[in-house]
């Protein structure tokens, strides 16, 4: 069930609501409402594949039961607690392993080798990557003493609350789990249903209107680069077409999850934040998935020790912390290159940055040329993110370089009407541009210089705003004929 779907959106999203709303009047607190909620998210999850739900009951059931053993209020020997809190992250991973990259591995040990395993492809569970994650963290934390006793139903429901349960936000849990037992957060707002509609209306528009047209274009140059010869311009319109595709496919789904969270009361993290306006590598992992960034330095870049141990191992620690957030995304090698080259770019930018320290270089000009450059490195990357083979990738590289040719004939601007054969290009240049000025979403809805942690006060709907969202939201669903997957489903 996509939530760019008529099922979602015409049944499932209405039934779950309306429910909810009919019980919270019936009960003095939450319980009952959290639990139909909970109920919900699971038939939401089933819907995709039923075999996998009890997967995924038995993760939470497990993992709770592990969290309530290791924290200190059990009353176990930190020694113990420590051995099991190991124990129940390596039992996540390893679940993790056998789904996502044991078909992988043993095709790379295989093909070394010379024998044939006679491997099949294993059907991945969806949003393991992200359930996976939430849980590790879960358990570090209790061990550490950083997480409440949380009851069954609402670590159910952290886990499993549907807007983030396939592809994310990674939601900690103490920014989620105490929502779930406040009062105020169930009371129906006028406001809250407004600025919640008006999230999905724009990410659904985001992922519509914009992302899935654009595929139509990526698709078919990514497809070509390895059985044509692709010119430097078809190459560079390729890349650059995913490198808007993924933004506002991406971008368009966390807008959708962010406003479907707001329905319920229920504030999910921003997750992303202009990441084509970053003046850097560094800034841009600030604003590209944020919550996987910061998952990133907190279990693992820190873990590792982070920049406390000398110049040397932080670059180390950075390069492994990217080079593991790549193969997080994909059992392939081109995620392992797209995650490499991100490291090599940290490490970079890092001794830029204390290049520049040194040379008293502290002003703030050549923002446009930085953010050029940023975007650029960034696109580059997306090549090996995109492409479905290193052949394919390489190809790519090697057309934009111009290796075969520049362009496919003359320019021609002969006539004013000329310049509609160049309509796609124009596009694209429009979106970037849309992309490195404009205001992101909740910079236009909530009037936010910078993203923080949940959706802030002072929205308030006017007339102009509603019609504005109803416009969109009527215009895309009759866009819903072909309905496509989140790029970040596959994750």
């Amino acid at each position: 069930m996509l939530f760019n779907s008529w099922i979602f959106i015409g049944v499932f999203l209405p039934v779950t609501l309306i429910v909810f709303r009919l019980l919270v009047p019936l009960t003095s607190g939450p319980r009952l409402p959290m639990l139909w909620l909970t109920l919900a998210s699971i038939f939401f999850y089933g819907w995709w594949n039923p075999l996998h739900v009890p997967l995924l009951l038995a993760s939470v059931l497990v993992n709770h039961a592990v969290g309530r053993r290791i924290s200190p209020s059990s009353g176990g020997a930190p020694g113990n607690r420590r051995a099991l809190m190991f124990a129940g992250v390596t039992a996540n991973l390893l679940l993790l392993g056998y789904f996502k990259y044991s078909v992988f591995v043993m095709g790379n040990v295989g093909a070394l080798a010379g024998i044939d395993f006679g491997l099949r492809a294993i059907v991945l569970p969806l949003g393991i990557s992200f359930f996976t994650f939430q849980q590790v963290a879960y358990l570090v934390d209790a061990t550490e003493g950083r997480s409440a006793d949380y009851g069954l139903i609402d670590y159910c429901l952290f886990v499993t609350f549907f807007p983030q349960l396939i592809a994310g936000p990674i939601v900690h849990h103490k920014d989620l789990m105490p929502q779930f037992a406040k009062p105020e957060n169930l009371r129906f707002s006028h406001e809250g249903l407004a600025l919640g509609l008006a999230f999905f209306t724009m990410g659904l528009w985001k992922k519509v209107v914009l992302a899935d047209q654009l595929a139509t274009y990526a698709t078919p140059v990514f497809s070509a680069a390895t059985t044509q010869a692709l010119t430097a311009s078809e190459a560079w319109t390729g890349a650059l077409t995913y490198s808007m595709q993924l933004y506002f496919d991406f971008s368009g789904y966390s807008d959708m999850a962010i406003g479907l969270g707001l329905l319920f009361g229920i504030k999910l993290p921003f997750n992303f934040n202009s990441p084509y306006q970053a003046t850097d590598i560094i800034d841009f992992w600030r604003r590209w998935h944020i919550t996987l960034s910061e998952f990133l330095r907190d279990y693992l870049y820190i873990r590792l020790g982070g920049n406390r141990k000398g110049k040397t191992r932080r670059y180390v620690n950075l390069f492994l912390t990217m080079l593991l957030g790549g193969i997080w995304h994909g059992a392939g090698w081109t995620f392992v290159i797209w995650g490499a080259l991100h490291g090599m770019f940290l490490i970079v930018n890092h001794a830029w940055r204390a290049v520049r320290a040194k040379l008293g270089m502290t002003g703030e000009g050549g923002v446009w040329a930085a953010r050029a450059v940023t975007f650029l490195c960034v696109t580059v990357a997306w090549v090996f993110f995109r492409a479905t083979s290193l052949d394919e990738a390489f190809a790519m590289l090697h057309a934009m370089t111009g290796a075969n040719g520049w362009t496919t004939g003359e320019v021609s601007l002969q006539s004013p009407a000329d310049i509609f054969q160049y309509r796609h290009e124009i596009l694209i240049a429009a979106l970037l541009g849309v992309c490195m000025l404009a205001p992101n979403s909740q910079t236009w809805l909530l009037g936010m210089a910078e993203v923080g942690r949940g959706v802030g006060r002072g929205w308030r709907l006017t007339p102009a705003r509603a019609g504005v969202a109803a416009c969109c939201f009527l215009f895309t669903l009759t866009r819903l004929s072909a309905v496509s997957e989140f790029i970040y489903f596959n994750f």
